[in-house]
């Protein structure tokens, strides 16, 4: 057993496999370190309602999760500790930044709702009535979305990560999976050194950095694994179990 206390695991991309699931292997060692007193939990872009059912999948019932990139941290599923809003007016901003972009995809977090290009909020206009979490936009246009990117970084009032390397996501200026893995730490009494992050994208550097140990998914771009401290086994080759097994619970067995 090492000296890691707590393990933040992005979704997508990392402990789930490209259809959505988490591998029998990856089960089996989430639970083996949870067995050994290891806390391990959830650290993603998804909101509370999609991450739930595989917290309850794997027994994560008393256990924290970040949601919405930090937006949202729960003590233990529906029990909130804390939650970060955008202001109405800057979704506006963003809401009429995706019009002027017709080819783009885009989608917002409320806490009741998620909206996106085909079903938007009614009024259209009435964001005050909202209580915003995340803004995204989706293309594979280059062009399109380093103009978004340039305009919304101008502002200067958001974070800007990414789930994907064809995607955009703004959370408030500051709220990301790393001030949501240090508030979790001093709600658990663990020292960040304590702490592993693991993930794929840009919205994990961030904790990657500054956790502990940093892990990069060996299907993750280019600019996470510059920031890790190790790089561990892809999504489909069931990265998690790997680095639970040899930096967490220093096991030599076989996966």
């Amino acid at each position: 057993m090492g000296t890691y206390k707590l393990v933040a695991l992005d979704m997508d991309g990392t402990v789930l496999n490209e259809t959505q699931e988490i591998s029998e292997t990856n089960q089996r060692w989430i639970r083996k370190a949870m067995d050994a007193g290891v806390i391990v939990c959830f650290s993603t872009g998804r909101g509370f309602r999609s991450a739930l059912p595989y917290a309850e999948q794997l027994g994560l019932m008393d256990i924290p999760m970040i949601t919405v990139n930090g937006g949202e941290i729960w003590r233990k599923p529906h029990v909130l500790h804390q939650r970060t809003l955008v202001d109405p007016g800057t979704i506006r901003r963003l809401h009429q930044l995706a019009l002027r972009h017709p080819e783009v995809w885009y989608w917002a977090y409320s806490t009741n709702d998620v909206y996106n290009k085909e079903k938007w909020i009614e009024p259209a206009d009435y964001y005050a009535a909202h209580h915003w979490l995340k803004f995204g936009y989706y293309t594979e246009d280059d062009v399109a979305r380093q103009a978004i990117l340039s305009e919304v970084s101008s502002w200067g009032t958001l974070e800007i990560t990414n789930s994907s390397p064809w995607n955009l996501e703004m959370n408030p200026l500051g709220i990301n999976k790393a001030s949501a893995l240090r508030e979790l730490c001093k709600l658990l009494g663990i020292d960040m050194s304590q702490t592993v992050a693991a993930g794929d994208s840009l919205n994990d550097i961030a904790a990657i950095r500054e956790a502990g140990l940093g892990v990069a998914m060996g299907n993750a771009q280019d600019e996470v694994k510059a920031a890790a401290d190790v790089v561990t086994f892809t999504n489909e080759e069931h990265g998690v179990a790997e680095l639970l097994r040899r930096y967490v619970l220093n096991d030599e067995g076989p996966l």
